[in-house]
């Protein structure tokens, strides 16, 4: 494979942002420099066109994203996120990205793609075919081998953190000790304020005590530290939980039981109503027709 560059070379890149996205996102938790990207495709080289495909989402700071793109130097193409019935959603750019690398490749002595799907192995290998230079730009990890075996070049972005972007950026060790510094300070002077004040209050409290029992107890026989001693000190109250009432299961489904029979009841008295009142239909029904039959007679 060629793997020479050359400064008059065209070159045209092709960024998958949808796959960029979800890699960073899944193996380092960050987000992608499209800026050190672009630069790092170019090399030195002419810069014929860089399209960046994205997906409409419905994000916030989508369109801030988009903007940044461009200032980069990026061509944005943005399509619409597809729902389909069921939940279902598609949002892919696989067949626009090999329509415009196919209209451009006449244009172009380099091509320059930018995504870890193993898909585009047929369309690199046509690149080649046209006399085009292939290569590829990824995250080795979670690069399909199809494309890594086909391109000319291909940049694995996991050998260098600089196409990364933490989504959180960490402190340094300076900030780190000067925080933990002021929150031991800080500490410390509450410590002390809240036991000088606690200090005078023991002290009067265990004074009035021993004196109303008539027990020669010196408080400050253990130093000064204004502390009861363990004989002196007050137990602990218990605290009562107040036990939950927890509905009778037991009652409810006797409960249920009792009313399944009552409706049971009357529905038995309301059968037994209903073959009376056919009972003294038929009857009647009889004698209309033996009178019929004896006015005949």
């Amino acid at each position: 494979m060629n793997n020479q560059i050359y400064a008059n070379q065209r070159v045209g890149v092709f960024v998958d942002v949808q796959n960029m996205y979800y890699s960073a996102k899944n193996l380092y938790n960050a987000k992608v420099n499209f800026n050190e990207i672009l630069r790092n495709c170019l090399q030195g080289r002419t810069l014929i066109r860089a399209l960046a495909y994205v997906i409409k989402a419905d994000v916030k700071d989508e369109v801030h994203f988009r903007d940044a793109l461009k200032d980069i130097g990026f061509e944005v193409m943005s399509k619409e996120l597809q729902v389909f019935y069921g939940g279902h959603k598609k949002g892919d750019w696989d067949v626009g990205i090999a329509m415009d690398v196919m209209k451009l490749a006449s244009k172009l002595d380099v091509v320059v793609l930018v995504s870890g799907d193993g898909d585009f192995r047929e369309l690199l290998e046509h690149v080649q075919a046209l006399g085009c230079k292939a290569e590829v730009m990824a995250f080795g990890r979670t690069a399909s081998s199809r494309i890594k075996d086909v391109a000319d070049i291909f940049i694995d972005m996991d050998k260098n953190k600089k196409y990364l972007i933490p989504l959180k950026p960490g402190m340094s060790k300076n900030t780190m000790k000067s925080q933990n510094n002021h929150q031991r300070n800080t500490y410390d002077k509450n410590a002390k304020g809240s036991d000088q004040q606690r200090q005078p209050s023991n002290m009067t409290n265990v004074n009035t005590k021993h004196e109303n029992k008539g027990n020669n107890v010196n408080t400050n026989s253990n130093g000064g530290s204004g502390r009861l001693p363990i004989s002196a000190q007050p137990f602990p109250k218990k605290i009562e939980k107040k036990e939950e009432t927890k509905p009778d299961v037991k009652d409810e489904k006797k409960e249920a039981v009792v009313q399944k029979k009552e409706e049971t009841k009357e529905k038995k008295s309301s059968t037994s109503e209903k073959k009376e009142e056919t009972k003294e239909k038929k009857g009647r029904f009889k004698k209309m027709i033996s009178a019929i039959r004896k006015k005949k007679e």
